[in-house]
């Protein structure tokens, strides 16, 4: 990532398939500044869905999602050279050293395990959008 990302300036994708997560993740991100954030509740057509807006700065990726799950659909954002430099950041319930590892070695560019500690979380992004590496269970 070239340089830091103000939150209110960020375009964020939630690619989630439980509308509560969703509703939890949209508030903390309102509460950080983020004034767009896109819902997507699968892996499916990911890229086709991001690519329809001029930006997307980070996709907060379930793991475990229908049709295609975060990883495949992690790698068919990896392969679009437009989306080459968009942070991706796994969040998932499935939150283990194991999974964690995995994540890192399949080319996510961080890590939050759930269930979302809503006092953290602002901060966690925030760090992410500065280009900071969070890697947290």
């Amino acid at each position: 990532m070239s340089k830091p990302i103000e939150p209110e300036n960020a375009v964020v994708l939630v690619v989630e398939d439980n509308l509560n997560n969703f509703l939890l993740i949209t508030r903390l991100l309102a509460y950080l500044g983020v004034k767009r954030c896109e819902w997507k509740a699968s892996g499916f057509q990911v890229v086709e869905f991001v690519e329809s807006f001029p930006q997307v700065d980070l996709v907060l990726m379930d793991i475990n999602l229908p049709e295609r799950d975060g990883y495949e659909a992690l790698n068919l954002i990896r392969s679009e050279p437009r989306l080459k430099n968009t942070l991706v950041v796994a969040v998932t319930a499935d939150a283990s050293q194991d999974n964690l590892e995995r994540a890192r070695k399949a080319g996510f560019d961080g890590f939050i395990g759930k269930p979302l500690n809503p006092d953290l979380f602002p901060q966690q992004i925030r760090g992410i959008l500065r280009g900071d590496s969070v890697w947290e269970l």
